[in-house]
C-alpha cells in the first residue's frame, strides 16, 4: 500500500513560509507560469536543482505553432489528433491550436531569440506534421534558449523568490484542498511552503527507464505527489520511446532531433538499407511510435542493438548550421554527422499521461493545478505529435494564472494531521534499487509489452513496497519511492489495456480496439482505477 506521506512530521513543529503562489519546478511550464502569475501575486519557485536545470533545457527540436501563411488550424489540429491515435481531448487540441501562436509571441516578447531567415522566423518539419511549423532557435538548442530567457526573467522580477536545492516531498491536504508542500531544504531540515494555489510543474518520468534521453532529475515526483495527495493520475501506460538516441560505446544516451529527419535525414539498418517505406507511407516523418516500432522490428531481423540515421546527403555547411549541438556532441565520439551515419536506438523520452487535469489546468484537488509533462490535459493522447508539448506547457500555463486570478485567499490555514511514525531501517542501499527498478521497466514495460511479461514485471515492483515502511530522510529515497508509485502505476495500466494503441504496443494485443478501448484509464489512490469512456465529437 502506497501510504499518504513518505515522511514522517510533526505539523506542529514544522516552521511555515507564506506565498500567494507556489510553483514547482522550473522548465518552460513553471518558469512561464511563475512570471506571468507574478504580474499580481507573490511567487514561490521550488526547484530541486537549479533554475537552469530541466528537461525544457534539453528540448532540442523546438515548439510548434501556426505561424506560416500556408498552415492553418485546421491543419495542426488534424495533424495533432491523427498522432494522438483517438484519446485526444478535442477541446484541448482546440485551445492548443488556437492560442498557441499569441503565447509563443509572448515568449518572444519575454527575450526568447528563434532563429530567423530572410527576415521570417525560420521553421522546420518534423514526424507526423503536415506543414512546417517548428520554431527553433541556435539550430538544435532551443529549450536552452527559451529556459535562458525565462529564468533570467524570473531571476529579477521582485515577486519571485527561487528555492534552488530544495526538494518537495509532499502536498499537503485537507477535506480535498491543497494548502502546498512539504519541503526538504538543502540541510535536510523541513519547511511548510503554504500559500493560496499551488501548480506543478515537475517534468516527466524518464528516469522510469535504463536508456532515456531525460535528464537526472526526471523521477516522476510531481506524478507521485499528486497521487498520494488524491489527485486523479491518467493515462500513464503511454509512454513515448524517441526513435533516434545516439547509441554508441562509451556515449551517453543523446537524443538526435526528430528535427534531422525533417530536414531530410533517412533512417538505414546495419545492411545500409532504407527501411521505413515496408511501414508507413510518411517514411522517416511517421508518427513516432510509428518509427520506434519500425526501428525495434528492424534490429530484430537483422539482430543488431541499433540502426542509423544518415544526413550526409545534405552539404556540411548546412548541417553545422542547422543542428551545431548535435554535430559537436557526436564529434566528441568521433562521428561526424555530415560524413558519418550515426548510430541510433529508441529510448524513453516524454510520458503522454500525468496528473489529470481540466482545461485551464485545474485537478481534482482543489486549489491544485499541474502543467507542463507532469500533467495530462488531453492534448497529446497516446503519442505526442513532436514539438507540442512546449506549446502545452505555456498555453495551459496561461490558462492556470486566469484561473488562479479568480481564487479566495486560503485565510486561515488548518491544523493538519502529523503523519505515522514509521521505525523500519532502510537494508539495501537506494542505487541498487534504481538500477534493478529501471531494468524491470525496460524489459517489461518497454516499448513491446505482453501480459506475461507486465505480470512478471508487477510482481517484481510489489517486492520492493517495502520501503514505504521504511525512514527515508535522503533525497534519493524519496526519489526512488517516487519512481516505484509511478512504476506500479504504469505497469498496472499497461497490463489492464488489451489494445495496442501509440505508445502502448502489445504483442499479445497487436490491433487497436476502438470498439473497447477508446477510453483513459485513471487512477486514483481512494478509488481506485477509473475507466473513463470518450464521447464521440
Amino acid at each position: 500500500m502506497i501510504p499518504r506521506y513518505l515522511s514522517d512530521i510533526d505539523f506542529k513543529e514544522t516552521p511555515r513560509v507564506y506565498a500567494d503562489v507556489i510553483v514547482i519546478g522550473v522548465g518552460i511550464a513553471g518558469l512561464f507560469t511563475a512570471i506571468r502569475a507574478a504580474e499580481t501575486k507573490k511567487v514561490l519557485m521550488i526547484t530541486k536543482k537549479s533554475l537552469l536545470e530541466s528537461n525544457t533545457r534539453y528540448a532540442q527540436g523546438g515548439i510548434a505553432a501556426v505561424i506560416s501563411d500556408e498552415d492553418s488550424f485546421a491543419y495542426h489540429r488534424q495533424d495533432t489528433l491523427i498522432a494522438g491515435a483517438g484519446l485526444c481531448s478535442h477541446d484541448a487540441v482546440e485551445i492548443l491550436v488556437h492560442e498557441g501562436p499569441e503565447c509563443v509571441r509572448e515568449l518572444i516578447r519575454m527575450g526568447t531569440q528563434f532563429d530567423f531567415e530572410n527576415g521570417e522566423l525560420a521553421l522546420t518539419k518534423e514526424g507526423a506534421h503536415s506543414q512546417r511549423r517548428i520554431l527553433h532557435a541556435h539550430g538544435d538548442a532551443t529549450g536552452f534558449e527559451i529556459v535562458r530567457a525565462l529564468s533570467e526573467k524570473a531571476m529579477l522580477h521582485p515577486n519571485i523568490e527561487v528555492w534552488d536545492d530544495h526538494f518537495v516531498i509532499d502536498l499537503i491536504t485537507q477535506d480535498n484542498d491543497c494548502y502546498g508542500a512539504l519541503v526538504q531544504k538543502p540541510d535536510g531540515t523541513k519547511v511548510l511552503a503554504l500559500g493560496d494555489a499551488t501548480i506543478l510543474c515537475s517534468g516527466g518520468a524518464g528516469q522510469l527507464y535504463r536508456y532515456t534521453t531525460n535528464p537526472e532529475i526526471a523521477t516522476a515526483d510531481g506524478i507521485s505527489i499528486a497521487y498520494r495527495a488524491g489527485a486523479e493520475i491518467r493515462d500513464v501506460e503511454f509512454i513515448q520511446f524517441h526513435p533516434t538516441v545516439l547509441c554508441y560505446p562509451g556515449a551517453p544516451r543523446f537524443l538526435i532531433s526528430e528535427a534531422v529527419r525533417g530536414e531530410g535525414a533517412v533512417l538505414r539498418n546495419i545492411k545500409g538499407e532504407r527501411f521505413m517505406d515496408r511501414y508507413h507511407p510518411q517514411l522517416e516523418l511517421a508518427p513516432r511510435d510509428v518509427v520506434a516500432l519500425a526501428i525495434v522490428s528492424e534490429m530484430e531481423l537483422t539482430k543488431s542493438t541499433f540502426i542509423y540515421i544518415d544526413i550526409t546527403h545534405e552539404s556540411a555547411e548546412k548541417i553545422k548550421h542547422r543542428f551545431p549541438t548535435i554535430y559537436e556532441q557526436c564529434l566528441k565520439y568521433g562521428l561526424d554527422l555530415t560524413t558519418d551515419w550515426v548510430p541510433v536506438a529508441p529510448a524513453a523520452h516524454y510520458m503522454m499521461g500525468g496528473v489529470k487535469t481540466g482545461l485551464h489546468g485545474e485537478t481534482s484537488v482543489n486549489r491544485l493545478y499541474a502543467c507542463g509533462e507532469v500533467s495530462s490535459t488531453g492534448v497529446h493522447g497516446a503519442n505526442r505529435l513532436a514539438s507540442n508539448s512546449l506549446s502545452e506547457a505555456i498555453v495551459f500555463g496561461r490558462r492556470i494564472i486566469d484561473e488562479i486570478a479568480k481564487l479566495d485567499p486560503v485565510g486561515q490555514t488548518p491544523e493538519f494531521s502529523s503523519t505515522t511514525h514509521r521505525l523500519e531501517q532502510l537494508k539495501q542501499p537506494i542505487v541498487e534499487k534504481r538500477l534493478k527498478l529501471q531494468k524491470i521497466m525496460l524489459r517489461y514495460a518497454g516499448l513491446v509489452r505482453t501480459a506475461k511479461g507486465l505480470e512478471k514485471g508487477h510482481e517484481e515492483l510489489c517486492r520492493q513496497l517495502q520501503i514505504f515502511e521504511s525512514i527515508l530522510t535522503k533525497r534519493e529515497e524519496y526519489e526512488f519511492a517516487n519512481l516505484l508509485t509511478c512504476a506500479m502505476l504504469t505497469m498496472q495500466a499497461a497490463l489492464r489495456r488489451e489494445e495496442s494503441r501509440g505508445g502502448h504496443f502489445r504483442i499479445d494485443f497487436p490491433e487497436r480496439d476502438d470498439l473497447v478501448w477508446r477510453k483513459h484509464i485513471v487512477f486514483n489512490r481512494e478509488h481506485g482505477v477509473i475507466e473513463e469512456h470518450i464521447d464521440d465529437v
